[in-house]
């Protein structure tokens, strides 16, 4: 068994190739996957990229795939809690005991292949061939594997998947991807590999374009939201929705999802289609429905309008950027009656705050800003010199830190409301980082 200083030793290794230092280059993490033997060819592999939905998507794919009695893989970015949710292993993250002994294994390999180069393999290539290595050794009959960032460039992009799944497409990370959304999507592009199939959401037209032509140029064959699938229906139930899914092989009825939203359902239309090509269903073959529907019903995303505590209702959203925000807004505006909500928002200060506070103004009563964990937060009050331009001093409070600021929200929440507290919530977001600090003080 490891003890817990040999997982944190490990942690702190990783950590200390620098958590957020970016480097967009194959040669490295293919060196280090070939002195391993090629672990990420030892499983066909279900590739995502786009700008939001990922980490949705892959888990509602993941748990298809289990309800359908393969063995999978999962690699996702970031993490809430731990590093070892980025790999998971049929549904759950790997155990302290695997994760350290691939490390060992993998470490003085990585070692070597920094010796080579002029700059060492970062935390993500190093987290990526972790993935990979495991799931060789696991093994798992399938990888469904979530870029980092952009796709053409990313770590994971060694795979050259069957499989391509490309979420909606907007501006976020312009510093690495360019700032149109044709740039971004031609990099988002890079994952489409000779021979693949490709899973599209429905996309602007810009981003649209370089996706076909690159499919075109590789010999790829594409599946889009919209025409050769889609959600058809759906209804808001208790605890999530009800969908009518248009799928390849063709309609799946009755489909409950335990999430939130019109861009769940969205995402959950992107999965079936991805686990129907993956599994060869198609024109004339459908898959099995109940099978369908045990895995979406099993289906969880965490930190995306996850509620963690009730009267007052408390709310986790990861949302970062306009158009994750937007469909953020939009279901809570759908899915849930709040006779008085309270916001509290930290952000990366890369991120377009004003456009984030516009979007959340007109759904929120009051709003308590602060800064989160992340190197990279933006200082609370200059979040708040923002906020107070969009909602006026007196809609605005200021918390140094995160605890104070979900007192803050809670109380202000809880003020003025006469009896019963069941109309009453509390909307954590800005940040993958904001709801991972949130989620440890509020899940004690």
């Amino acid at each position: 068994m490891t003890d817990r200083t040999e997982f944190a030793e490990v942690e702190a290794a990783l950590n200390a190739r620098g958590f957020t230092r970016m480097r967009f280059e194959l040669e490295k993490i293919e060196s280090l996957l070939d002195l391993l033997g090629s672990p990420q060819r030892a499983y066909p592999s279900i590739h995502l990229t786009g700008t939001n939905g990922k980490t949705s998507t892959a888990r509602m794919i993941d748990s298809l795939l289990r309800a359908f009695g393969l063995h999978t893989g999962r690699y996702t970015s970031p993490h809430l809690e731990t590093v070892r949710e980025r790999i998971s292993l049929d549904g759950e993250p790997v155990s302290e005991d695997r994760f350290v002994a691939t490390y060992r294994e993998v470490a003085p390999l990585a070692e070597l292949v920094d010796q080579r180069f002029d700059e060492p393999l970062t935390y993500f290539d190093l987290t990526t061939a972790l993935a990979f290595a495991t799931f060789a050794d696991a093994p798992v009959d399938v990888a469904v594997v979530e870029v980092g960032l952009g796709g053409a460039e990313d770590a994971t992009n060694v795979i050259q998947a069957g499989v391509a799944v490309i979420t909606p497409i907007g501006l976020d990370h312009t510093e690495w991807l360019g700032d149109t959304i044709e740039d971004i999507a031609l990099h988002k592009a890079g994952i489409i590999h000779d021979g693949a199939t490709v899973i599209a959401a429905a996309q602007e037209e810009e981003a649209a374009r370089p996706i076909l032509e690159r499919c075109a140029e590789v010999g790829a064959t594409v599946a889009r939201e919209g025409a050769e699938f889609g959600v058809l229906r759906r209804a808001v139930a208790v605890g999530g929705q009800v969908l009518t899914i248009q799928g390849l092989g063709g309609v799946y009825e009755e489909i409950f999802i335990p999430l939130h939203g019109a861009h769940q359902a969205q995402n959950a239309a992107v999965a079936l289609a991805a686990v129907e090509a993956f599994l060869g269903a198609g024109a004339r073959r459908q898959l099995d429905i109940e099978a369908v529907r045990e895995g979406f019903a099993a289906a969880s995303s965490p930190g995306r309008l996850e509620k963690v505590r009730t009267a007052p209702t408390i709310l986790l959203d990861g949302a970062h950027n306009p158009h994750g925000m937007a469909a953020t807004v939009t279901a809570l505006q759908e899915e849930f009656a709040f006779s008085k909500l309270v916001g509290v928002l930290a952000v990366l200060g890369d991120k377009d705050a004003a456009s984030l506070l516009e979007l959340l103004e007109p759904v929120l009563d009051s709003i308590v800003v602060t800064a989160n964990s992340s190197p990279r937060a933006m200082p609370a009050d200059e979040l708040a010199a923002l906020a107070r331009e969009v909602f006026g001093p007196d809609r605005v409070q200021v918390a140094e830190e995160m605890p104070d600021a979900i007192e803050s929200a809670v109380a202000e929440a809880e003020s003025d409301v006469p009896g019963e507290l069941a109309g009453v919530g509390v909307l954590i977001t800005g940040s993958v980082v904001t709801v991972a600090d949130a989620r440890r003080l509020l899940k004690r």
